[in-house]
């Protein structure tokens, strides 16, 4: 009796995945005191979240140009304080008046 390739992969995925949650658990029972290794792991979510956000960003539009002038003012627009919506909205909104010039 043979066992499929994608069974065989989706168990070792499985297997990936549950490794990756189980081990930090395992080494880090206690509470963790060194402030470095705090402030650490504190921006690993938005490290990660970075990380899979930014090529999408650059290659989701028709014209790599949108996207960087899109990136660039929203960025702007995060610069100076402004809620996440109105980051996105004017992310969006450039990205579609600049393919509407060009």
């Amino acid at each position: 009796m043979s066992i499929s390739y994608k069974f065989i992969a989706v168990i070792i995925m499985a297997l990936v995945t549950y490794i990756i949650r189980v081990v930090p658990l395992v080494i880090f029972q206690g509470e963790i005191k060194s402030r470095f290794l705090k402030s650490f792991l504190s921006y690993v979510p938005y490290a990660v979240l970075g990380a899979m956000t930014f090529p999408s960003i650059l290659y989701s539009t028709k014209y790599m140009y949108s996207a960087i002038v899109g990136l660039i003012i929203a960025l702007l627009v995060a610069y100076f304080n402004k809620s996440l919506l109105k980051v996105a909205i004017s992310g969006i909104a450039t990205v579609y008046i600049v393919e509407l010039l060009f």
